[in-house]
């Protein structure tokens, strides 16, 4: 591909196009290059007009808004004196670019259109409230990695929610966070270095899930208030988010199919998407929530658009629920103070308990992959449903008793056969019938009979162990019809009995 290589303003510059290197196209682009060159040397040139989406061209009219109005004084009154006339660049400081407030008001501006209300929101609120008192004025190329590195400590410092003497790491991360991504987006822009690209996120503790367990479950709903309970036990048994439950609209109820269509969520007032694509969902309905959503039909279908409502048919407001109801009952029945995300979280840990599919939970969860099921939940598993091995234990145990597998050989039958085989075969042949292959745990097969014994030791030993009536002389003695007797004379057995020498 070729490509304008030229100075402009004190900088190079270089334009890529899509031509490729050839004789014609190398002679076009030299006489583009030549007018480009014409038009700089009478101070006609204006890069947008030949280059209109490049990044050279948003970098110029930047630089242009970076100039301030003292620059801009200085520069006329430079003029009235008799001073010799310089080139633009001149005139630009080293450290050129917009400020940090400009370029993060452009750069909300661009991406707005991606994000959802909610999300432009805490956005605005984080880079108004913490980023523009320490950063707002600088030129974004003059961000070094220890102011950074400083704004970071002084965060930590600053104090938190409650008693907490700082800020928490993961509030911390998000706020570095979004300064990352201004500058980077700044830094490729205007072809400097990040000074945030090797600093790194502090390291966040984890955090244990608290779900209920299925007693203390039944406890909150049997003692809620009325008003609340329906309430209380959809959201204990679909596991649906805040925003969600909260934003729930009659018109996603399907009592036919007995499905919740999750389909908005409602944030800071306002009905919004759900937090991703994966949270579009629908949600089967157990008969405890099936008959808690007849209930609360009775009570606000056709009075509000909202499943769960106030008075005034508004969505309800989750801070007021929170701290009018929700803790309030956590007191009363002397529970600890959780959140009440911790019932998504009971959901979850019921539904795994239950012995549902992984697959089917992280879908009924809103999660695109078991992923995060397994990471959040699996340690709830073992501890409601089997301890840990007993799996294991019980394979163990149906393999040891019944033994390993043999091969089921079936018994042998004298051969039937024809008149003219009969002449030619002597009679009483044993033949083995042909068998499948079969097979039988060993102790279900046919035991291995018992050798008779053999020699004179064989027949001694018959004497000692045979009864008085089957020894040699008695009428009744049939021979080798003992049990299988100890190999060796003079040893004690396991039963301590003693076999004397005759």
């Amino acid at each position: 591909m070729l490509f304008f290589d030229f100075r402009y303003q004190g900088q190079r510059c270089r334009e890529y196009t899509l031509l490729q290197d050839s004789d014609v196209n190398r002679k076009k682009m030299e006489k583009v290059l030549r007018r480009i060159e014409a038009s700089i040397a009478d101070g006609s040139f204006r890069y947008d007009e030949y280059f209109p989406s490049s990044k050279m061209a948003v970098r110029l009219a930047a630089i242009k808004v970076a100039l301030s109005e003292a620059t801009a004084e200085k520069v006329i009154d430079s003029a009235a004196v008799a001073v010799p006339a310089l080139p633009l660049v001149a005139l630009i400081p080293v450290t050129n670019g917009p400020t940090f407030k400009v370029f993060a008001e452009l750069w909300v501006q661009e991406h707005s259109i991606e994000w959802r209300r909610s999300h432009i929101r805490s956005l605005l609120s984080t880079i108004e409230g913490r980023l523009y008192p320490h950063f707002g004025e600088k030129v974004v190329n003059t961000i070094t990695k220890a102011d950074v590195l400083a704004f970071r400590a002084a965060l930590a410092k600053e104090p938190g929610r409650g008693a907490k003497a700082g800020l928490s790491a993961k509030r911390i991360n998000e706020i570095i966070g979004t300064l990352k991504q201004i500058l980077e987006e700044a830094a490729d822009r205007f072809e400097f270095t990040s000074p945030v690209t090797n600093v790194k996120r502090l390291r966040v503790r984890k955090t244990d899930v608290q779900p209920f367990s299925l007693a203390e479950m039944q406890m909150i709903l049997a003692t809620v208030r009325p008003d609340y309970r329906d309430y209380l036990q959809v959201r204990f048994l679909t596991g649906m988010r805040t925003g969600e439950v909260n934003g729930l609209k009659w018109k996603y109820i399907d009592f036919d199919s007995r499905l919740i269509l999750v389909r908005e969520t409602h944030v800071l007032g306002e009905d919004d998407y759900t937090k991703t694509d994966g949270s579009q969902r629908d949600i089967k309905m157990s008969q405890p929530v099936f008959d808690a959503l007849q209930r609360q039909r009775e009570i606000t279908f056709g009075r509000s658009d909202y499943v769960f409502c106030n008075l005034l048919g508004e969505p309800l407001d989750n801070t007021n629920f929170t701290n009018r109801v929700w803790y309030p009952l956590l007191r009363h029945l002397a529970y600890e103070l959780r959140r009440p995300y911790q019932m998504r979280h009971t959901a979850a840990t019921l539904w795994l308990a239950s012995g549902e599919a992984p697959e089917f939970v992280a879908r009924q969860l809103g999660h695109t992959s078991t992923e995060m099921l397994f990471r959040t939940y699996s340690r709830y598993v073992p501890n409601m449903t089997r301890q840990d091995g007993s799996a294991m234990e019980r394979l163990l145990a149906n393999q040891f008793e019944n033994g390993p597998l043999v091969r089921y050989e079936l018994p042998e039958e004298p051969k039937k056969l024809t008149a003219q085989a009969k002449t030619a075969q002597p009679t009483g042949v044993i033949v083995r019938r042909p068998s499948p292959d079969l097979y039988v745990p060993a102790n279900q097969s046919a035991a291995m009979p018992i050798p008779k014994p053999r020699g004179v030791a064989g027949a001694r030993l018959r004497d000692v162990n045979a009864p008085r009536d089957r020894r040699p002389g008695s009428s009744v003695h049939a021979g080798g019809t003992d049990p299988q007797p100890p190999p060796l004379f003079g040893l004690k057995s396991v039963s301590g009995a003693v076999y004397a020498h005759r």
